[in-house]
C-alpha cells in the first residue's frame, strides 16, 4: 500500500506544480513595485561586484594586456607563492593586520559606548542635537577630513603654532613620524565614524521595554547596575554580529583614508595591502600580482567571518547565518 501511495503523491505533483507557479507569479505581480524598488541595488551587486569576479582569473596567469584574459598564459599558484616569498609583502601584510586590530581594539568600542550613554540622556531634544553633531563628520569624505588633519597637524599648522606661541617650542613634525602614523589613523575613523555606528545600536535599544528599567529603579539598582543588567544585554547580539562583520574585512583599511595619510617618511610602517595593491597593479602594472593579493584578502576574510561566526554560535550567539 505504501509504494501505491508513493505513486500517487508523486503523479499529483504535476498537477499542483503549475498552481504553485501561478501564486507565485500572482505575489510577484503585487509587489511588482516593491522589486522595482530592490532592482537598482540588485543591478549594482550584480555590476560591480560579481560581473568583476570574472577579472580574478588573470591571478593565476602572466597577464598581459596584448594577449587579453583568453591568450596570457597560465602560471598557477605563483603568484600567490610571492606573496609570503616576498619580504615587502609580509610587512605590508603586518602593517595591515595591526592597524586593524588597532581599529578593532579602539575604535569598534566607541560607538557602543556613545550609544549606552545618548541612551541615558533624557532630555529629547538634547539628545537629537547630540545625535546630529556626531553624525555629522561621516558625511566629510576622506579628502576633506585628511585635508582637516593636515591643517591642523603640519609643521606650519594650528597645533604647532600654539605649541610655539604658548610653550616657545619647536614645530613638531606630527605627520612625518612612523610612531604617529597609526594612532592618527585610529583617531581619524573614531572622529569621523563613530557617530554613524551608534545607530545601529540606538535601534537595538529602541525595542528594550521601559518597565525593566522602571523595575531596576524600584529594587534600587543603580545607573550603572542597570547599563551592566539591562543596555549591554540587549546589544549584546549586535555587537557580536557587528564584530563579525568587521573580522571580515581585516585586511581592508580603506584605501582613500590611508593613501591620503601616506608620504615617503612611513611608508614602511603605513604602506597596507589597499596601497600596495595599487602601487603595484597601477603604477607598476604588475596587473596579475595585484588580483592575486586581492583574492587573497577575500579569501582570508571570508575564513575569518566563518570561523567568527561558528565560534559566536559556540557561545551562544545566533551569529549571521
Amino acid at each position: 500500500m505504501k509504494p501505491a501511495a508513493e505513486s500517487k503523491a508523486h503523479s499529483r505533483m504535476p498537477v499542483q506544480s503549475p498552481a504553485g507557479w501561478g501564486r507565485m507569479r500572482k505575489k510577484i505581480w503585487q509587489s511588482r513595485y516593491m522589486y522595482v524598488f530592490v532592482l537598482p541595488g540588485f543591478l549594482y551587486f550584480i555590476i560591480y561586484k560579481y560581473v568583476p569576479l570574472l577579472g580574478s582569473v588573470i591571478a593565476f596567469k602572466e597577464y598581459s594586456p596584448f594577449q587579453g584574459f583568453m591568450d596570457s598564459p597560465w602560471v598557477g599558484w605563483a603568484h600567490f607563492a610571492r606573496i609570503f616569498d616576498n619580504a615587502e609583502v609580509v610587512q605590508v601584510l603586518i602593517n595591515t593586520l595591526v592597524l586593524s586590530f588597532l581599529q578593532i581594539a579602539f575604535a569598534f568600542p566607541v560607538p557602543i559606548l556613545l550609544a549606552v550613554m545618548l541612551n541615558e540622556v533624557r532630555h529629547e531634544r538634547f539628545k537629537k542635537l547630540i545625535q546630529s553633531i556626531v553624525y555629522l563628520p561621516h558625511f566629510l569624505s576622506w579628502v576633506v577630513v585628511i585635508g582637516i588633519v593636515t591643517i591642523f597637524l603640519r609643521s606650519d599648522g594650528l597645533i604647532n603654532g600654539i605649541l610655539q606661541a604658548w610653550f616657545g617650542m619647536e614645530p613638531i613634525l606630527f605627520l612625518q613620524i612612523p610612531a604617529l602614523f597609526k594612532p592618527l589613523l585610529v583617531l581619524e575613523v573614531i572622529w569621523k565614524e563613530s557617530g554613524w555606528g551608534t545607530i545601529i545600536f540606538l535601534a537595538a535599544l529602541a525595542g528594550v521595554n521601559p518597565e525593566l528599567y522602571e523595575a531596576a529603579v524600584v529594587d534600587g539598582a543603580s545607573r550603572l547596575r542597570r547599563i551592566w543588567h539591562i543596555t549591554l544585554p540587549a546589544i549584546r547580539s549586535t555587537v557580536v554580529i557587528l564584530l563579525i562583520l568587521r573580522l571580515g574585512t581585516v585586511l581592508d583599511n580603506g584605501f582613500e583614508q590611508v593613501f591620503l595619510m601616506l608620504n615617503p617618511y612611513v611608508m614602511e610602517v603605513g604602506n597596507v595591502l589597499d596601497t600596495y595593491v595599487y602601487y603595484k597593479g597601477i603604477l607598476q602594472s604588475d596587473f596579475s600580482f595585484a588580483t592575486a593579493v586581492g583574492l587573497f584578502k577575500s579569501v582570508v576574510g571570508l575564513i575569518l567571518v566563518i570561523g567568527a561566526n561558528r565560534l559566536a554560535k559556540r557561545f551562544g550567539e545566533e551569529g549571521i547565518y
